[in-house]
């Protein structure tokens, strides 16, 4: 765990220190092998990101046996830094806070958008706080969780499920039916850590108006907290940014500018992003450990 802790930190410091690197995030790859899958085999296209799973754990332990498992760790660093973002949330953040004037902030605000196929993404507070913690959810979290849980193959394939369904690449690709169960799939996949976002804004927020928002959430949809139904997200969002900026820290308390909210959800994502390190960094004092 001590190793998945510090390929973690290295990749969210390259992140930050060279966003330009983001480029090398090119899925083009996929497009093709998807193409050439679905034209050459009756396989259902499910099966892809299984298999990608396989090989890249298959590399990955490969990898450990040789020259005391460096390899394995750069791999681990290449695998995670290619499936963090792809898009750098920090600087779509500060592309929508620094734009100088509506028009261009409004397209600005279309790269915060967790799926690209969605409407429209309105410059207002509710929405942009709502896709700020769901593009975190795909570009952060939901990545680092399934990386702690897994290693690299479960970073890749997290990764890879949310392409296929959610990016409108493969939209003209792949039929209705197996679309809807990439989808299915990639909301299994974010289930947990969306809760685990869930608990820890509870913990670095307002406790009180998070967890009360969260079970008005599921009384008024008549439905339980082990349902896909991740709705709750950003309501939750929404409660407990209101909550911070009212709270102070120095922040407006008018939590009706949708700028002073937008900032408001970063500042509390990294918050969460924090907390998150720290208990990686528990569990690696503690000897736990994925492998």
């Amino acid at each position: 765990m001590a190793q998945t802790l510090l390929v973690v930190l290295l990749v969210i410091a390259s992140s930050l220190a060279l966003p330009d690197l983001a480029r090398l995030r090119n899925f083009s790859w996929l497009h093709a092998l998807v193409a050439r899958w679905m034209a050459s085999t009756s396989i259902p296209v499910l099966v892809l990101p299984i298999a990608i799973f396989v090989l890249c754990l298959w590399i990955h332990w490969a990898l450990m046996l040789a020259f005391f498992g460096l390899p394995a760790f750069a791999f681990a660093v290449i695998v995670l830094f290619y499936a963090w973002g792809p898009r750098d949330l920090d600087a779509d953040v500060d592309a929508v806070l620094k734009a100088p004037d509506s028009d261009r902030r409004y397209t600005a605000a279309q790269a915060l958008r967790p799926d690209p196929a969605t409407a429209a993404l309105a410059v207002e507070s509710a929405p942009l706080v709502e896709a700020v913690f769901l593009s975190a959810l795909s570009r952060w979290f939901g990545v680092l969780f399934w990386f702690v849980l897994l290693g690299p193959a479960g970073a890749l394939t997290y990764r890879i499920v949310h392409w296929l369904a959610r990016h409108p690449t493969f939209a003209a690709d792949i039929d209705t039916a197996p679309r809807a169960t990439l989808e299915h799939s990639a909301s299994i996949l974010d289930w947990a850590p969306a809760h685990l976002i869930a608990l820890t804004l509870a913990l670095v927020s307002q406790f009180d108006s998070v967890i009360s928002t969260w079970r008005a959430y599921h009384t008024a949809h008549g439905r339980g907290y082990f349902t896909l139904d991740l709705g709750f997200l950003g309501a939750l969002a929404r409660a407990g940014v209101d909550a911070d900026i009212v709270a102070g820290d120095g922040y407006a308390p008018d939590v009706s500018q949708p700028m002073a909210e937008l900032a408001g959800a970063r500042r509390v994502l990294r918050r969460i992003l924090v907390v998150w390190l720290v208990v990686i960094a528990l569990l690696a004092l503690s000897g736990f450990t994925h492998g």
